[in-house]
């Protein structure tokens, strides 16, 4: 009929394939359209930026430039958000420039677009000079600038911004609530976030829109209470995959890996939720805690199905996964099938290969990982040294400790300096590691003192580890662990009065020592066994099987280790307490379950002691199996009476 030569009604046909996903047709109404005004060039500009088409967009921006066409306030807005997705600040920059030159920064969209801009590039203090240059300001700009702050780590400044915003008169709206929860969590401000509920609650928002849900389960996850999360995700009225993916990841995050896959089988039971990439990066590292490397292959399995394994991320957790469960060559072949051009998977790998004791292999891989011109983070770094400090290759720690400063310019956090400490003092090197601690620049927190405390533990020195017990208890005087370690210590050197000391300043603090546990699998079921269990149905093969090994054992020259049975009692029956560890149970129990020769994994939530290690040799050795145990440091591979740490954990 003609009508497609008119510049409107080309223009409209633009929008309305564009609308509805039919890009191409879009585009060669465009192209075939005799005359172009701006309009018509900026329906296609927003054509592109609807389908997130970055690329296309960009494009016909220079079209439109190289025909002389000026850019508007709408094609300003529409472009800049797409300068921002694809990280292209050249060309944001550039229009900053066309924006001031031509006057069109006293629009509010313009200096809004601006904003958000600046934001994604981390250039905070671009995106406060347009917004304290801004005449006019709105609701969005006031969104815009605590956003900005929020989501580059700067919670503090975000909240002065809120508090500017009130007092300007402007009423918050749902986004100025999203980034609110943000902003305490950061802040773990507990006070002031539970009178965010209550806000959202009175104006009914939780109905409206499920964004402000999510937000709010967030929050209170990162704030460690996982009640109150669960309790506003039941409220939900409509729950989304990212309410969903927000629980799930909040309970693995706090470490609570069980409640987190009972959430996320909840889910798989709502037939109108779809998991997605974020689905599988919460879950895996839930599967990866435990130790459940059934459920995490079956995850594995529905990701090759559509490819979504090779996704770095999701590929990163599944090398994870199977690093924790013990399959590192499993992690290994994965690691070479995926796209490794950014130093996650590498991170990943290198501290696989640290858990397993193969610190070599980890500094090889880092080699291989400058090879190939992939840039080190602080991660890499902290993944390495702990890896160094598995293996006791000291030099070689100082080193990458060393070139982390002076060739990568990153300074050491608490994670760097507690990787070194505890390679300095697993390997004897005590007053080196506290001579470290003195001189930090930084404040040692728990991790310093826990880690110097463990070694003093192993090289029984009372004084220093009295010491480093006393500044511990300053910065954490709840952590039961550290009781332990200071009790056993003193019960090494058969001070008892030390002990008796120490215990009864862990119960008058209503502190409980951590039941030691240790978990088999056998066919699809995960056994679990505490130390001295006396409840198992099988409880007399058990223990049957445990009698006949420990004659074997001391046959072969086993002779049991009392000095790892922390209370003054008579030998024979500090014999019994050994022979009853979780993990010795754990081991009888796969021996009398599986067919013979086959291997056992052992999972045990405590460090395994020096006795058991000795020990779990001489069952390799006798029952011609291979015995894997991960334990709460690392995993040691037992094979004819051989450990793959070298006796060096």
């Amino acid at each position: 009929m003609g009508f497609e030569d008119d510049v409107f009604v080309a223009a409209s046909l633009v929008h309305l394939y564009s609308r509805y996903g039919v890009l191409d047709v879009a585009h060669k109404v465009f192209v075939d359209m005799p005359v172009k005004d701006v309009g018509s060039w900026n329906a296609m500009i927003s054509g592109f930026c609807q389908n997130g088409n970055a690329a296309g967009a960009l494009g016909v921006l220079n079209r439109m430039k190289g025909e002389g066409v000026k850019m508007d306030t709408i094609t300003v807005a529409s472009i800049l958000p797409v300068c921002a997705q694809s990280d292209d600040v050249i060309n944001g920059v550039l229009i900053h420039l066309h924006v001031l030159k031509h006057g069109l920064d006293s629009d509010v969209f313009v200096s809004n677009a601006l904003i958000n801009m600046y934001s994604k590039f981390g250039r905070l203090q671009d995106a406060q000079m347009v917004f304290d240059q801004m005449e006019v300001r709105d609701l969005v700009s006031w969104n815009s600038i605590i956003a900005a702050y929020e989501q580059n780590n700067d919670p503090s400044t975000a909240l002065r911004f809120f508090k500017g915003m009130q007092l300007g008169g402007i009423r918050p709206d749902l986004l100025t609530v999203v980034s609110l929860t943000s902003i305490f969590s950061q802040l773990s401000d507990q006070r002031i976030s539970r009178s965010i509920l209550g806000f959202v609650i009175r104006r009914e928002w939780l109905d409206k829109d499920v964004v402000i849900g999510n937000a709010l389960v967030n929050m209170y996850a990162k704030l460690g209470y996982m009640n109150c999360a669960h309790t506003v995700f039941d409220q939900l009225p409509r729950k989304d995959t990212i309410s969903w993916n927000t629980l799930v990841t909040g309970y693995t995050q706090n470490g609570l890996a069980s409640e987190a896959i009972d959430a996320y089988n909840m889910m798989e039971e709502c037939r109108d939720t779809i998991p997605n990439q974020g689905t599988w990066v919460s879950i895996i590292p839930a599967y990866s805690h435990v130790g459940a490397l059934q459920q995490g292959m079956k995850i594995h399995a529905k990701l090759i199905k559509n490819s979504l394994y090779l996704d770095v991320f999701v590929a990163t957790c599944l090398i994870d996964l199977y690093g924790k469960c013990g399959r590192l060559e499993d992690a290994m072949s994965l690691f070479y099938e995926i796209p490794r051009d950014t130093s996650v998977p590498w991170n990943a790998i290198i501290a696989s290969l640290g858990i397993h004791g193969r610190g070599e292999e980890a500094l090889q891989l880092f080699k291989d990982m400058l090879a190939e011109r992939v840039k080190a983070d602080h991660i890499t770094f902290v993944s390495l040294l702990s890896a160094c400090s598995h293996s006791g290759l000291v030099d070689e720690g100082q080193k990458c400790f060393d070139i982390m400063q002076k060739e990568y310019g990153i300074k050491p956090s608490l994670k760097h300096y507690g990787c070194m400490v505890d390679l300095l003092g697993r390997a004897g090197y005590l007053e080196k590691a506290y001579e470290l601690v003195r001189n930090m620049p930084i404040q040692p927190d728990a991790s310093i003192w826990g880690a110097l405390l463990s070694a003093c533990k192993i090289y029984g020195n009372a004084e220093l580890g009295t010491l480093a017990s006393d500044r511990l208890l300053e910065v954490d005087s709840e952590n039961v662990g550290y009781y332990v370690l200071l009790s056993n210590i003193y019960a090494n050197t058969e001070k008892w009065e030390g002990v008796i000391k120490v215990r009864s300043l862990a119960r008058d603090r209503g502190l409980r020592k951590t039941p030691g546990w240790s978990s088999v699998v056998v066919g699809s079921k995960a056994e679990v066994f505490y130390t001295g269990n006396q409840t198992h149905p099988k409880y007399t093969e058990i223990y049957k099987e445990l009698k006949v090994l420990s004659a074997k054992m001391k046959s072969l020259g086993y002779v049991p280790d009392y000095s790892f049975v922390y209370q003054d009692i008579e030998e024979d029956e500090k014999e019994q307490i050994l022979n009853s560890h979780s993990e010795r149970l754990a081991i009888a129990f796969g021996i009398i379950s599986t067919p013979p020769r086959s291997p056992i994994r052992i999972f045990k939530n405590l460090r395994v002691c020096g006795d058991c290690h000795n020990a779990t040799k001489y069952i390799s050795r006798i029952s011609e199996r291979e015995i894997v145990v991960r334990d709460s440091n690392r995993f040691h591979h037992f094979k004819d009476g051989i450990c793959s740490c070298g006796d060096y954990w």
